[in-house]
């Protein structure tokens, strides 16, 4: 049986494959778990992003977390990275948000973070599906349920005091996505004093990341020029992530914000170890950018949590990856969209620069994605032929370039990634791994 747990919680079609059985039971046995490691009335943060399905979900979990003898403190809707905050803050035992993330509408999903608001380590996400399978008794005594009416005030202060200056004469245009941080993102930047011009802020249930949000950055882009404003910042559905856009409209991604981010760090003697976490997919330009200034560059796999991870083994500070995630260890514990414009945003501000000045400290090298459809996904690793050309290819591009290949983890596909000098390079470099994909795979 394949495990119910992925690399960011649990996930599926609300109603169908994520039903209000799932998560009753979910809340139950992860008071279970709880219970087994030192929290003998444990009280978990709950909170959710606008999806029409969150608020039954939530129903569901509290219910089973009452069931189980656990104690709820209802935030209501919150970015991610609030939920995260707010376990830290008030002492909780764990937190759970409803959220999909940035995938479509119709979908949600649930994901557990530790009670120091760290997302659960794999162990303990098995002990749960294990009690999912042999669910003890309810508790004798049922859990309470609470709102937590000043959750919002809590994070807004937290984020506030991360902030490098005031965006006194800064007009931003903040994009919501629709979903969590609607109201809180313009919030934040309002009392940092900047002029904001809110986009995609009206979330109705059915309209979360729907033509919006970090997943089509160009929207802020244009609406940034549209308006003549100075700067733009775009969330995902569950804020966890921020991309950016300069005045003449050019898409800021998560590279050029962290470069931007580890070379402050580093001249500040603020970078513990002169080291900055990233991922395989990090643009070749951002690991010029650090080896140019004496920062190495440990690389983890795909996703938040594997880049915390390789943070926590190193002792790094600072990582993030090309999507928009962000970790600034100082103040978080995991990717926080609005801490992210924080930090960028009031760094400009700082050096009274522009967005995009502050983004030119690294250079973006061309970079060409060819999907490649193969029978058997996982031959990939021993398919010498691929890698024979892969090879070559590495050594005609040399240190001007670089080739990933990797297999997809949920579709038939084989991805081809190169970088290189110029979008031409990038294109024939990527043509010719793909061939001998297709050639040895297809």
């Amino acid at each position: 049986m394949a495990r119910l747990f992925g690399t960011d919680g649990i996930r599926g079609l609300a109603g169908s494959e994520l039903t209000r059985e799932l998560a009753a039971n979910l809340g139950s046995a992860a008071v279970e778990v709880l219970g087994r490691h030192g929290s003998d009335r444990p009280t978990l943060v709950v909170g959710r992003d606008p999806r029409s399905s969150g608020a039954w979900l939530e129903d569901s979990l509290a219910m089973g977390i009452r069931r189980a003898g656990g104690d709820v403190l209802l935030a209501g809707v919150e970015p991610t990275p609030a939920i995260a905050f707010l376990i830290t803050d008030l002492g909780a035992s764990s937190g759970v948000v409803i959220s999909a993330s940035h995938n479509p509408p119709e979908y949600n999903g649930i994901k557990f973070f530790s009670r120091d608001g760290m997302k659960l380590p794999d162990a303990l996400e098995d002990e749960i599906e294990a009690v999912l399978a042999d669910p003890g008794a309810p508790a004798a005594e049922p859990g309470r349920v609470r709102e937590l009416t000043e959750g919002r005030e809590r994070y807004l202060t937290h984020l506030m005091s991360a902030a490098e200056a005031k965006l006194d004469g800064m007009t931003v245009v903040v994009d919501c996505a629709n979903g969590a941080a609607s109201e809180a993102a313009p919030e934040l930047l309002r009392r940092l004093g900047a002029t904001v011009r809110v986009i995609h802020a009206a979330p109705d249930g059915e309209n979360i990341n729907a033509g919006c949000g970090a997943l089509h950055p160009e929207v802020v882009a244009t609406e940034v020029v549209r308006v003549g404003a100075d700067a733009g910042v775009t969330h995902d559905g569950d804020a966890d992530r921020a991309l950016f856009a300069d005045a003449q409209g050019n898409v800021i991604d998560g590279d050029q914000v962290l470069a931007a981010a580890a070379l402050a760090m580093h001249r500040e003697g603020r970078l513990a170890g002169d080291t900055v976490v990233s991922t395989v997919m990090a643009n070749l330009g951002f690991q010029h950018a650090m080896r140019d200034a004496g920062i190495a560059v440990r690389t983890a796999k795909v996703g938040d949590r594997y880049v915390l991870e390789e943070m926590l083994t190193t002792g790094a500070v600072l990582g993030g990856e090309q999507s928009g995630h962000v970790i600034f260890r100082e103040h978080a514990t995991t990717g926080d969209g609005l801490l992210t414009a924080v930090r960028f945003l009031t760094l400009a501000a700082k050096r009274g620069v522009t967005v995009g000045e502050l983004a030119s400290c690294m250079r973006r090298f061309p970079q060409v994605m060819v999907n490649v459809t193969v029978r058997d996904r996982d031959a990939l690793e021993g398919t010498a032929p691929v890698w024979d050309a892969v090879r070559r290819t590495e050594e005609d591009l040399g240190d001007s370039g670089r080739v990933l290949v990797r297999a997809s983890g949920t579709e038939p596909l084989v991805r081809v990634m190169v970088e290189a000098e110029t979008i031409e390079d990038a294109q024939s470099a990527a043509d010719a791994v793909a061939t001998a994909v297709r050639s040895s795979l297809a």
